[in-house]
């Protein structure tokens, strides 16, 4: 089955009061092009995410974000009661000494103090969490993943139905092609006979126009298109990751309609080859897209 590389997923996870964001989208890209916007606390994980991204997304231009949210009740800013109180023995005992008045709004002044409201940014990464969290990316994971089978999907639809018309185009030639022999063989003798008192070889023109037919004849390009056609078709059932070969296909698909195209020598089968053409360019536009 096809897979897209256009994908989006998300996922959201709660671990001691916090809010685990996760995130992941991805387009088309030759090759595996990662970014990752990674909450301070998980920087520690990076190797792991991207290995975890690089193993299950194979190809794509990826953009991986991780971040936290967390609850105001647990994330304010603790005062240090032992400081303020501390802070507070000090200052009393230095206006009983100097004489100096005792503040008016005690809270205030403390609350100004050096490290009384001081936060600390030093948090460690448990194993809970990072077991959270990396569940969390899973289900992000898994996410894309799912929208990238659902658009893969509506490819292989497309690409389906691509593939049925060119065989049909293909199908269409042949009674042009027949037709075509016996219009070239009376362009000749009728050209001759415009030529007075001329005179020819019968055995020689046939052998002439076997020669020149020879030169028009496209079974091969016909066989060979069909059978890329099939081999297209073969391709599409494999597992994911047939993007590139699906292109390769399709190229050597476009090297045959064109060689078709200059020996056609007909104006309804160029006008057929002009068709398949137009049916190819969107397959090649659409399997860009194909991981």
């Amino acid at each position: 089955m096809i897979q897209s590389m256009t994908g989006y997923g998300r996922a959201t996870a709660t671990c001691k009061g916090k809010k685990i964001h996760v995130e992941i989208k991805s387009l088309n890209s030759k090759t595996l092009d990662l970014s990752t916007r990674i909450a301070p606390l998980y920087r520690e994980k990076e190797m792991e995410i991207r290995q975890t991204i690089t193993a299950r997304l194979i190809r794509g231009k990826v953009d991986f974000s991780i971040w936290i949210e967390k609850d105001a009740a647990t994330d304010a800013t603790p005062i240090n009661t032992a400081l303020v109180e501390n802070y507070y023995r000090q200052i009393k005992d230095i206006a009983a000494a100097t004489g100096i008045p005792e503040p008016e709004d005690w809270f205030l002044t403390l609350l100004r103090m050096p490290d009384v409201t001081a936060k600390s940014d030093v948090e460690e990464l448990d194993d809970e969490e990072w077991d959270v969290a990396g569940k969390a990316i899973d289900e992000a994971i898994d996410a894309l993943i799912g929208f990238r089978n659902q658009e893969g999907a509506a490819l292989e639809r497309k690409f389906t139905e691509k593939i049925d018309n060119i065989a049909a185009l293909l199908k269409s030639i042949e009674p042009y092609e027949k037709a075509r022999v016996e219009k070239i063989k009376a362009r000749i003798v009728e050209g001759l006979k415009t030529i007075p008192d001329v005179e020819y070889d019968k055995n020689r023109l046939e052998q002439e126009l076997i020669y020149y037919i020879e030169k028009l004849d496209i079974s091969e390009e016909k066989q060979r298109l069909a059978n890329h056609l099939a081999y297209f078709r073969e391709t599409m059932k494999e597992n994911g990751g047939q993007g590139k070969k699906l292109g390769f296909i399709a190229q050597e698909m476009g090297r045959e309609i064109n060689t078709t195209g200059s020996k056609s020598n007909n104006a309804e089968m160029q006008n057929i080859v002009v068709k398949m053409k137009d049916e190819l360019e969107q397959i090649k536009e659409q399997v860009l897209n194909a991981l």
